[in-house]
């Protein structure tokens, strides 16, 4: 079956999504152990939330690059997503979306920003579908840090896996234990919010 051009896919049950975050070993083997982010996250900055492993896999090249030695999946409240994406923005104007670039830019007060980029395949090269990036800032990010979080859990060693087996050329097994990605349920009107077409 053909993925639609956007869609969210993520491991979710009932009551949480898991998203991934990369980052250095000061804050992610603390966020890890606590089950919250420590002190040196910087709550001001703006944090990109990914419910795509593959794509965070490839943001941060099977957390080898420099920061973004750790992996995190991280669960959250599906009441706290929805909200971060009802109060979202996009990044980037979108002619499907904005009537002008000045609504576009009137939606900037928006504390979260979303975008699209093309989602990714094991050996990272661009699929057909995009992939949904979260950015949090201001009131998300504080709603994100103290009343999403039910969850934290070091998952880099399960990166190394896959990409050792990449690179060994047994794709198959690598899909078989790639953590498992649904189509996301959202609302006609969540869809049309976040440039879905068809609902």
């Amino acid at each position: 079956m053909d993925v639609p051009y956007r869609q969210i896919r993520a491991h979710f049950d009932d009551d949480a999504i898991t998203v991934y975050q990369a980052y250095r070993a000061e804050i992610a083997i603390s966020a890890a152990k606590n089950g919250k982010f420590p002190p040196a996250f910087k709550r001001e900055r703006m944090t990109w939330i990914k419910p795509s492993f593959l794509w965070m896999m490839y943001r941060s090249g099977w957390a080898k690059k420099p920061g973004q030695e750790h992996v995190l999946a991280i669960s959250i409240i599906r009441e706290g997503f929805e909200w971060a994406l009802w109060n979202s923005a996009f990044a980037h104007f979108d002619p499907a979306v904005h009537a002008d670039d000045a609504q576009w830019k009137a939606s900037l007060s928006a504390p979260v920003r979303i975008q699209w980029d093309p989602e990714r395949n094991t050996k990272f090269s661009p699929l057909p579908h995009r992939s949904l990036q979260v950015g949090l800032s201001g009131e998300a990010v504080r709603r994100y840090c103290d009343e999403w979080i039910v969850g934290i859990e070091d998952v880099t060693g399960l990166a190394h896996e896959i990409d050792g087996l990449v690179t060994s050329g047994d794709t198959e097994k690598a899909y078989e234990i790639l953590p498992k990605e649904n189509p996301y349920p959202v609302s006609k009107e969540l869809a049309a919010h976040l440039g879905i077409s068809g609902g």
